[in-house]
């Protein structure tokens, strides 16, 4: 039940794992305005919308040992229809955040018995943007592909020798000191993680006893060809791959630890990521940052609304933007800033955020095109990352260098969720 894959990644980068680490428990264990059960599940949804089943089976786990429901996990029609509702936000926050108004945010917060506080609904925001954001990374790393069977494990771990300059000793042996703490508390906690796939073998027992013969029955009257088109239908647009979406969540012993079904945890499973240069003449303009910034707007909203959240936050946008990069930025024949910014703004131009001050005929100059197909891809659609773009382009990165571009991505697309939703907020407000 622990972000172990993810952890073992970011730990390239000491400093920044640890603001990371802050701002997840804080997220996910710390008062705040939601329920500890219904903040695992809310991950669970915003997870579900990339196919992550790595952290769907997580935050599965640790709702379970926050006290949820297990029926919940049967699918969203067995929620309270109050997180039910958060359904549509999260599906646009997930892939057109830049579509989000402050109708949406009207809805559910006058939405009689079932309505939200604001207060609730910016720890929502905050949970969703998260999640998504670290599905990205989970893919960008391969922690997805790592832990399934026969997953492709592009990206291992390599040794000292190959990690740049920034990672000083020190560093290393503080992200090491780390890992072993980590290793130590899971074989810690082998007796309640055992408990809890009990618990979740017996679910999944009951669930699929009482409906077995339902099940049978309908395999009979449809036939082989109705099975398959359901596969598709659980699917999204962007993901054609089985192996990606569906199947169950096993361990090594075949013991059932999470959701049968992602598709359970989501509806309009086909909507998904629009090219926002491609928009319809009559939807969302393109958003400045001039007129509304992280730093000017954003962050007194939310640390206001979700206390210190916002100092957290805060905290990770900046440790990304100081880690180092010289040596990936010299082989693009630039400053460490230039390179970086070049890709923060790409990410954010493909959500529709566009800086005034910024030359973007740079990014063009400054990343190659299949690391600029990586990156989009990994911030629209992680899906659909696959081991060919990995091979076609990283040869020349350090896998220092690989985990610092996901963590780019990670914050940069964590920020555009926010800079909508709060910008919608902030006019409901108003």
């Amino acid at each position: 039940g622990r972000l172990e894959a993810v952890t073992q990644q970011m730990g390239y980068h000491p400093q920044y794992l640890d603001s990371f680490l802050k701002t997840q428990h804080y997220l996910m264990h710390m008062d705040g305005p939601l329920p500890f059960d219904c903040r695992h599940y809310i991950a669970i949804m915003a997870a579900a919308r990339h196919q992550c089943r790595y952290l769907v089976n997580l935050h599965v786990l640790q709702f379970l040992r926050a006290g949820g429901d297990p029926q919940w996990l049967r699918g969203l029609e067995f929620i309270p229809p109050k997180l039910r509702n958060l359904n549509e936000i999260n599906k646009i926050l997930a892939h057109r955040p830049w579509l989000i108004t402050k109708e949406h945010i009207e809805k559910l917060l006058k939405i009689s018995e079932w309505r939200w506080s604001l207060a609730e609904l910016v720890h929502a925001v905050v949970l969703l943007a998260h999640c998504h954001a670290l599905a990205s990374f989970v893919f960008g790393c391969g922690c997805e592909q790592d832990e399934g069977l026969g997953g492709r494990g592009s990206l291992k771990p390599l040794s000292l020798g190959n990690q740049c300059f920034c990672e000083a000793t020190a560093g290393n042996s503080y992200s090491q000191e780390l890992l072993r703490i980590n290793r130590k508390r899971s074989l810690d906690s082998c007796m309640e993680l055992d408990s809890l796939r009990e618990r979740m073998q017996r679910i999944h027992v009951e669930t699929e006893g009482r409906d077995e013969m339902r099940l049978l029955q309908q395999d009979r009257e449809e036939g082989e060809g109705q099975g398959a088109e359901v596969g598709v239908q659980g699917g999204t647009e962007h993901c054609s791959d089985p192996s990606t979406g569906l199947s169950p969540l096993a361990d090594t012993d075949g013991v059932v630890t999470g959701a049968t079904n992602l598709a359970c945890y989501m509806q309009d499973p086909d909507f998904g990521y629009q090219d926002f240069a491609r928009r319809d003449e009559d939807q969302t303009q393109v958003f400045r940052v001039q007129d509304y910034s992280w730093e000017d707007h954003g962050f007194s909203l939310v640390n206001r609304l979700y206390s210190d959240i916002g100092h957290l936050l805060d905290e990770k946008f900046r440790m990304v933007d100081g880690l180092q990069s010289s040596a990936m930025a010299k082989r693009q024949g630039c400053e460490p800033s230039v390179f970086k910014r070049g890709i923060w703004n790409y990410i954010h131009c493909m959500f529709g955020i566009r800086y005034d001050d910024y030359d973007y005929a740079e990014v063009n100059q400054l990343l190659e095109r299949m690391l600029k197909v990586y990156i989009k891809t990994v911030t629209c659609y992680p899906e659909k990352t696959n081991s060919e773009m990995f091979d076609r382009f990283w040869k020349q990165f350090k896998h220092s260098e690989k985990v610092h571009v996901n963590l780019l991505i990670l914050e940069a697309r964590m920020q555009a969720e926010l800079l909508y939703a709060l910008q919608a907020i902030t006019q409901y407000m108003i």
